[in-house]
């Protein structure tokens, strides 16, 4: 981990396996706000799903099928999406991609597992 948390470089956290193709990397966090990418490859899923966090979430890299209450649109690198409190949502990889998801608060179920 980072001697500052202010401070986050890529070396800093680790990357976890969620669902097939696809995996995670918490970035900065504290307890009202977490950074997280998350790296997919092509046709990866990330299966349909809700929390009770806000996310703001920015396609890096790639395009991706986004789905949030049942809306879907085609998304690519540069556009960014909000997901409200609740709201079912999810996300298919229509080429590898890296998206950049904002939480609040923290999701500490990342932390804790």
């Amino acid at each position: 981990m980072a001697e500052n948390p202010l401070f986050v470089r890529p070396t800093d956290g680790a990357w976890i396996p969620t669902d097939p193709g696809v995996r995670r990397r918490i970035l900065a966090h504290n307890e009202d706000l977490m950074v997280v990418e998350f790296s997919f490859e092509k046709d990866a899923v990330g299966k349909l799903h809700s929390h009770p966090h806000v996310q703001a979430s920015y396609v890096a890299e790639g395009s991706f099928e986004v789905t949030i209450s049942g809306v879907t649109e085609m998304l690519s690198a540069g556009q960014s999406f909000i997901v409200p409190s609740n709201a079912v949502h999810g996300v298919r990889a229509l080429e590898p991609g890296l998206l950049v998801d904002s939480f609040t608060p923290a999701r500490q179920d990342f932390l804790n597992g």
